[in-house]
């Protein structure tokens, strides 16, 4: 398994963990993010050490 996080996911940063983020795509090694709610805006992009999958993990 190469990757932790699926596409479609929601995930958070661990820099900012309310904000709620969505797996867009995963390559080479890099996730590419959407903000849940402003999808519009411009994408995030996070190494999978910096991601959580459950806010309360810090």
């Amino acid at each position: 398994m190469e990757n932790k996080y699926k596409e479609g996911q929601e995930v958070y940063a661990k820099e900012n963990p309310s904000l709620k983020l969505i797996i867009r795509r995963y390559v080479d090694r890099i996730y590419y993010c959407t903000i849940k709610k402003e999808p519009k805006l411009k994408e995030l992009v996070y190494f999978e050490r910096e991601l959580l999958s459950d806010a309360l993990a810090i």
